[in-house]
């Protein structure tokens, strides 16, 4: 991952004029001239994913049967890497995890400029494994326009031969060819519709888009909201770049399409998007071949935090598995490679880029996804350990309504926030808020839209117990057959994600169901 080299003045003054309005004028969405070529590979049909990049500047890195055995155990179903490492390779046969493997830069000249080395690469690092080991694409290089420029001229050479020889061994259809790009390739990114590719680019990307168009494969972008937000704090909120709920005047308005963007990624893709449009490619679909958000920096970096880094990465697989696509392209949700799998240790200053990571090497978590109830991916956040707290920026009378509702109609058990209890100091409003507001989220098994508040509350997984105060949520975890006062739904209940199609629907709730309703009989025979 490359730290972002965008112009700064120029992003600022295009940024400047995508304006974050509320307009009561519906949005209107033209995708007439915009239809996306549906792919009808078997990877497409099964929709979109979320994977991870695996990096090896670790200093203990996993054996590759024990990252295997760990990928299996998260329920990761596809990877990539920045090689095509053998033993990972050999590893990874009949597990059914889908990998991406990649052409190193310094492997560019070779390839691009030998037929013959390029049907060897293909029989060494795709033939040999596959199909056991399901390789699903190839990324040529990382970057290369961006960060080693001198090679752009051997970029689509390359591919065009690594292609060639999949066509050879008649795997051209089961496996992509594509590069990954800086996001710093396109210029005037906001607003999206006035978005389009660096001129002094185009010569190179047009002939790649139309390679990309030809063999129906994706252009890799690597996006990082992250740098968008620090590049332009002030301009850019941190809730949008978190994909944190926005009211109507924090959404990001496209004044040329009316098309409201509520967080900073989608806007990124339709910016891409919009890039190929006006190069005249309308049927290539984008990949995110990287995003993520660091969990610790440097002094210059405070934004780089657990908390963010969760929230970032939490909402990431929640929004790609919700299905719902940009505002360009509702009905064409990109799939995205989160970076990255572990904290790599080894890496050179600043401090952030050691740590993007979602595990450590020893494979313990950095921090706790709150992920629930979008199935099995990321089965590191079983234990379920987030809280619901009180935001900071709220007046005490908007938190006192907030925590007199939840004390009151919301049910929540506020006991322990009274004088004399365990919770009542330090006595002020924010406290006894995330207090009242982590009772009501527990009651309700966490389920999504339970700590909202009308926009005051949170999710986070630092445990706001302190002191001799322990909040409901610590409670259920140091005891799990404990129940929290006054709950009337099972845990179970925040186990559900309601997707617009599919609704899961538990055994729990099937015998709630069936209960219910063979009640009134047992009445009536007793």
């Amino acid at each position: 991952m490359a730290i972002s080299n965008s112009n700064n003045l120029i992003f600022l003054l295009s940024i400047l004029s995508f304006s974050f309005l509320s307009i009561s004028t519906p949005a209107e969405t033209s995708n007439s001239n915009f239809q996306i070529k549906q792919q009808q590979d078997e990877e497409q049909q099964r929709g979109p994913f979320v994977g991870v990049n695996i990096g090896t500047d670790i200093q203990n890195m996993p054996s590759t049967s024990d990252l295997v055995s760990f990928l299996q155990l998260q329920k990761i179903t596809h990877i990539r890497i920045y090689d095509a490492n053998p033993d990972i390779l050999k590893s990874l046969s009949d597990t059914k995890i889908r990998v991406i493997i990649s052409v190193p830069n310094n492997q560019l000249l070779a390839i691009g400029s030998s037929n013959t080395t390029a049907a060897s690469w293909i029989q060494r690092n795709i033939v040999a494994y596959y199909p056991q080991t399901l390789i699903t694409g190839i990324s040529v290089g990382d970057e290369v326009l961006t960060t080693v420029p001198s090679s752009a001229p051997l970029l689509l050479p390359a591919m065009q031969s690594l292609y060639n020889a999949l066509v050879s061994s008649n795997l051209h259809n089961q496996i992509k060819v594509s590069t990954p790009h800086a996001a710093s390739i396109i210029l005037d990114p906001f607003p999206p519709s006035q978005a389009f590719f660096n001129q002094t680019l185009v010569s190179v990307i047009l002939p790649i888009l139309q390679f990309l168009s030809k063999t129906q494969s994706p252009l890799m972008m690597n996006l990082y909201p992250y740098y968008v937000f620090m590049q332009n704090k002030g301009v850019v909120p941190l809730d949008n770049a978190l994909f944190k709920p926005v009211t109507p005047n924090k959404e990001m308005v496209d004044p040329n399409t009316l098309l409201h963007y509520t967080n900073v990624l989608d806007a990124m893709i339709d910016a891409a998007y919009f890039s190929m449009k006006n190069l005249n490619v309308t049927d290539v679909v984008v990949l995110v071949t990287e995003t993520g958000w660091p969990s610790k920096g440097d002094s210059k970096e405070p934004y780089a935090t657990k908390d963010n880094a969760d929230t970032y990465n939490s909402n990431l697989i929640k929004h790609v598995f919700d299905h719902s696509g940009t505002p360009l392209h509702p009905e064409a949700t990109s799939s995205v490679f989160i970076y990255e799998l572990f904290n790599e240790d080894l890496r050179s200053p600043p401090v952030s880029e050691a740590n993007w990571g979602l595990f450590y090497g020893n494979t313990t978590a950095v921090y706790l996804l709150h992920v629930s109830g979008i199935g099995t991916f990321l089965a590191n956040d079983t234990t379920n350990q987030t809280y619901c707290i009180a935001m900071d920026g709220f007046d005490s009378k908007t938190l006192q309504a907030a925590l007199d509702w939840a004390c009151g109609p919301g049910r929540a058990n506020c006991s322990e926030i009274q004088p004399g209890e365990s919770c009542y100091r330090p006595n002020n409003v924010k406290n006894h808020a995330s207090y009242a507001f982590d009772s009501y989220y527990q009651k309700e098994g966490k389920a999504p839209g339970s700590c909202d508040f009308k926009g005051v509350a949170m999710i986070t997984t630092t445990d706001p117990s302190h002191g001799s105060c322990e909040f409901p949520g610590s409670k259920n975890v140091s005891n799990k057959t404990k129940e929290v006062v006054n709950s009337t739904h099972t845990s179970n209940a925040g186990e559900k994600l309601r997707f617009r199609i599919i609704k899961i629907i538990t055994i729990n709730n099937i015998l709630h169901i069936f209960l219910t309703c063979l009640s009134p009989l047992l009445l009536v025979l007793l």
